[in-house]
């Protein structure tokens, strides 16, 4: 499991290692351009409920992954997590079903697309 530390809370939020990698590239990209979001999640066996965080460029935060290996995204899923992320309800992610949403979507590879370069396949670090 990966874990995710936000601001000075020392418990971090952990997360499956490849959801917590397509996180990592929507809240990267969201905060380099100075845009705030919630990241909601549901389904953690040890919080009944639903649990929220603030996301926000002033905010430090620390992604920690038990794999040295960067996961391979799939693109229309992180494209669709990314449309939530910039809606009124933020990011939200139900911990229980999240792989068998990933998994019905087309399994297009996430691209990143330099000038005059050829796309390659985005992996996140």
């Amino acid at each position: 499991m990966a874990r995710l530390f936000y601001g000075t809370d020392a418990s971090p939020v952990t997360f499956p290692d490849r959801l917590l990698a397509y996180v990592k590239v929507i809240a990267s990209t969201k905060l380099r351009r100075n845009e705030s979001f919630t990241l909601t999640w549901t389904g953690d066996p040890e919080t009944p409920g639903r649990s929220a965080i603030w996301l926000h460029p002033s905010i430090p935060m620390r992604f920690v992954f038990d794999s040295a290996e960067p996961e391979h995204l799939v693109g229309e899923y992180l494209r669709a997590l990314a449309d939530q992320a910039n809606a009124s309800a933020g990011l939200v992610v139900d911990l229980r079903t999240w792989a068998d949403d990933e998994s019905a979507l087309p399994r297009t590879p996430a691209q990143h697309v330099a000038p005059r370069r050829p796309a390659r396949s985005v992996r996140a670090a």
